[in-house]
């Protein structure tokens, strides 16, 4: 009796990849959509990089950026040996570590709360109420904050005179302005950044709550161990995503609240690069600080990703 011996083919470790070509040829209306979106970046986020050696150069605008002389690090040296340089790196750091602290769990917590609303009608209406903000432009919002702060008409002013309280001038203490710069970014976006929150927890197996219940665990217990760690991933990203930008304080807000006794709090490294750049033509030195920001938050967006991979196992990449 004879034994026929069978060669097995060992499996493949990936997939056949299929030429680019093609998967053009098959999806091709998905790629045309695409387009605009590759060309926003081309035009709006690449190209302007071109502009980056003005901060290696004496820049002139009758020159231009190829007939401006090098200079070398000579703006660099400049700018970190400026007066304003320490208080606006300061007031950037401060104003964006205030936000972060203070700002960033606002919309996780207002997700937990709605998620917990079992009256619709009150709950969409709430919703609709704190969305509302986030598509007015800061001009707005920022005349409405003045207003009601303001210590002669102001609502907030009135209710401390009630009281027998003095008049507050928030907008020119420079213990004040950074809570009210805090407190109105929050006003505007928590409501928005709740959308993201209140899609991460939709997505929430409801069979977990279902046994946490049955094991009688109350919605406090619920909520605590289950819907925060489900959407722990949803707050890691957006968190690294925060860390990104910052060294970047929005600057329609600032200069809109901003006044000149509070520019030693309130002056940050966007305000600085408008006044010195576009008003006192200070190109070569503004591109410099421009560059340097931007170092600046690659680095802590990196780190941040590279520290929450080896403390949560999830990053954005």
């Amino acid at each position: 009796m004879t034994t026929q011996s069978i060669t097995l083919k060992p499996a493949r470790a990936g997939k056949i990849k299929r030429p680019l070509w093609k998967d053009i040829k098959r999806d091709y209306w998905l790629y045309i959509f695409l387009i605009p979106v590759i060309a926003y970046y081309a035009l709006f986020r690449y190209l302007p990089m071109y502009g980056l050696q003005i901060a290696w150069k004496d820049f002139k605008l009758i020159d231009g950026i190829w007939g401006s002389p090098w200079v070398g690090w000579k703006h660099f040296e400049k700018l970190f040996n400026t007066r304003d340089f320490p208080m606006i790196l300061r007031n950037t750091v401060l104003l964006n570590v205030y936000s972060l602290v203070i700002g960033f769990p606002m919309p996780i917590m207002l997700a937990l709360l709605f998620n917990e609303v079992r009256l619709l009608w009150f709950k969409r209406f709430t919703q609709q109420l704190i969305y509302i903000p986030h598509f007015f432009s800061w001009v707005v919002m920022g005349g409405m904050v003045i207003g009601v702060l303001s210590p002669s008409t102001g609502i907030v002013n009135a209710i401390v005179k009630l009281f027998g309280g003095e008049p507050v001038y928030f907008m020119i203490s420079t213990f004040w302005w950074p809570l009210v710069f805090v407190i109105s970014g929050i006003w505007k976006e928590a409501g928005w950044g709740t959308i993201v929150y209140l899609a991460a927890i939709s997505g929430v197996d409801q069979e977990l709550y279902e046994a946490a219940y049955i094991d009688g665990a109350n919605r406090w217990k619920q909520t605590w161990h289950i819907t925060l760690p489900c959407i722990r991933p949803t707050i890691v990203i957006l968190l690294i995503l925060r860390m990104g930008s910052m060294m970047d304080v929005g600057f329609e807000q600032v200069y809109i609240l901003m006044t000149t006794p509070v520019r030693s709090v309130a002056d940050v490294i966007s305000t600085y690069v408008y006044r010195m750049g576009i008003e006192n033509i200070y190109y070569s030195q503004t591109t410099a600080l421009g560059l340097f920001q931007s170092i600046i938050s690659c680095v802590l967006l990196l780190s941040t990703n590279y520290t929450s991979r080896k403390l949560t196992g999830g990053g954005i990449w």
